[in-house]
């Protein structure tokens, strides 16, 4: 018997070895260019450190409101059955698609001081999220929440609804087995999604520069650092360019290698 591997034909193995090679050309360019000599000096600089700290906490932030709403989300678009589920699936899941500078702009006419939902919640509350920390967190749940939702529905969809049934004829009400079976069996794909959403949050530019600004500090984020660096300190871009591939690579590889595949 053929083992899988071995089953592979050879002119796939060629097109996905320049598929890989294509994707790696990239970092081994960005690494080449790096100047690791002052590599240490650059990451340790106050600007920079002040950048990693603040993404952190934004993509920190941002994955746990995703965790918060992405699981109900996710839930009710894998099992509800409605007129309209399809369309509601495609606004869920259009940040994925949509230009961020587009969903940045969105934001800011709905939730800026002038938006209608912005002005409300400055006259009645005094909350102004534009231009601030909670909105650079705003703008990358925006675009990471449907990362998340997509891990939870592809999983839900999947579930062998034999454990729920039995839980629901012991007597058990919907809430407690949701809590208690369905959730637990969702384990791996909720730490798939945060580890996707948490990694995209990370990476956010154009919602963020677009919706809350770039004010060091305040909204600055490691992503935004890179691009104000291109323009005055090229061997500095170069450096955070590197530390921004090396935090989402350890993060995408040891939450798969954990958590995404199943053995």
């Amino acid at each position: 018997m053929r083992t899988p591997q071995k089953s592979i034909p050879k002119g796939i193995w060629i097109v996905a070895v320049i598929g890989f090679v294509f994707l790696l050309l990239p970092f081994i360019g960005l690494a080449q260019r790096t100047p690791w000599s002052s590599f240490v000096d650059i990451a340790i600089e106050e600007t920079v450190l002040q950048s990693i700290g603040l993404s952190m906490i934004v993509a920190t932030c941002s994955a746990g409101i995703c965790l918060l709403l992405g699981i109900p989300l996710g839930w009710v678009l894998a099992k509800a059955k409605f007129k309209g589920i399809k369309f509601v699936r495609s606004i869920v899941l259009l940040p994925m698609v949509l230009p961020p500078v587009a969903g940045g702009t969105a934001l800011l006419f709905a939730l800026g001081r002038k938006g209608f939902i912005g002005e409300r919640l400055d006259s009645w509350l005094g909350l102004r999220l534009p231009f601030t920390t909670t909105g650079a967190v705003v703008a990358a749940t925006f675009v990471s929440l449907p990362f998340f939702i997509l891990a939870i529905e592809s999983s839900a969809t999947q579930l062998n609804t034999k454990l729920e049934e039995a839980s629901l004829n012991l007597g058990a009400s919907p809430i407690r087995t949701f809590f208690t079976v369905s959730l637990p069996l969702l384990r791996n794909s909720i730490f798939a999604g945060i580890a996707l959403s948490w990694a995209r949050a990370l990476g956010e530019f154009g919602a963020t520069i677009t919706f809350a600004g770039d004010s060091p500090g305040r909204t600055r984020t490691l992503p935004l650092q890179l691009f104000v660096a291109l323009e005055t300190n090229p061997e500095r871009a170069m450096v955070i360019g590197v530390l921004m591939v090396a935090i989402s690579l350890s993060v995408l590889v040891t939450l798969r290698g954990n958590w995404l595949v199943q053995k």
